[in-house]
């Protein structure tokens, strides 16, 4: 069983140079101490805030950056592009008509990350 994830979490890309912070809107009514987080949380700069600087050479302005520095690796300011929910979320649990997020739950980003929440924000509400 995986724990539910609240607002406040804490995320990870590989690609980006610092951790992020899940931001829950409090539209869906529950709550623990923060708002509990669907997978349909996965909306960029609204949802999902920058890693610091990003690494990928998937990202157009890395490329560019790294481009014109001869092919050293320059790192640019993350701008997080996630367009599909999290996967898989809790199949059972429901809340406002979409999947609770648990701890295991990925979003992929289409620059390549692989988002993944390396702090759920509690670890007493467990959710399959």
């Amino acid at each position: 069983m995986g724990m539910v994830v609240l607002g406040g979490a804490q995320l990870m890309c590989p690609f980006g140079l610092s951790p992020s912070v899940l931001n829950v809107l409090p539209q869906k009514k529950v709550l623990s101490s923060m708002p509990v987080a669907t997978i349909m949380d996965n909306k960029p700069f609204v949802n999902i805030m920058p890693f610091g600087m990003c690494t990928s050479m998937a990202n157009p302005t890395v490329a560019a950056a790294t481009a014109a520095a001869l092919g050293v690796l320059t790192p640019c300011p993350c701008t997080p592009n996630t367009t599909a929910p999290w996967t898989p979320g809790s199949p059972t649990v429901l809340i406002g008509g979409n999947p609770a997020l648990n701890n295991t739950s990925k979003l992929m980003c289409s620059f390549g990350g692989v988002i993944q929440i390396a702090n759920p924000g509690t670890f007493n509400i467990q959710v399959p």
